[in-house]
């Protein structure tokens, strides 16, 4: 079965994580959420649970097709963790989709993955993004080649139309 990753931690914002999970699911991926620890509950901003499947140590990049990484503040602690930014240095070698929004760009920084890269975020992270060398625009969602990038919730609908036809290709 074809497979998505997500990575989690606590604060995630909640449609962040399920809108795209439920999507990509809706479009036939298996998905699996990596965390600090496996078999772990996490929370987002708004209290909705999420069960990760496995820790980030125990990811096989090869056994999956995409990454989704939410926003909120869990990117602010997932960034922290050596394996997480492995798994995105690896995907993204590999030519792997990888899906951030919002605060996501933060682990995708630490990671060191958008030198002259054109992404987007929240524009609160505007400047770490531009200053990790990415090419800031201000736009719902922006796809530079395996890289998928959106600003906020409002955006989840043109972000995973982005996201699941550059898993197509």
């Amino acid at each position: 079965m074809r497979k998505i990753i997500s990575l989690i931690h606590d604060d995630f914002e909640d449609l962040e994580l399920w809108y795209p999970i439920l999507r990509v699911q809706e479009a036939g991926y298996a998905v699996d959420i990596a965390g600090e620890q496996a078999n772990h509950t996490y929370h987002g901003k708004y209290g909705v649970p999420a069960v990760s499947d496995l820790s980030y140590a125990e990811v096989r990049v090869d056994d999956y097709e995409g990454l989704l990484i939410p926003g909120g503040w869990a990117p602010d602690k997932i960034r922290r963790f050596p394996d997480a930014l492995d798994i995105v240095r690896t995907m993204h070698a590999r030519g792997h989709v990888i899906g951030q929004i919002c605060h996501a760009g933060w682990v995708s920084i630490s990671a060191g993955i958008l030198q002259g890269r054109h992404v987007t975020s929240t524009p609160g992270i505007k400047d770490d993004m531009q200053n990790a060398g990415g090419l800031w625009h201000d736009q719902q969602v922006v796809v530079d080649g395996n890289l998928v990038s959106s600003r906020r919730p409002s955006d989840l609908p043109e972000y995973m139309k982005a996201f699941l036809i550059a898993l197509s290709t």
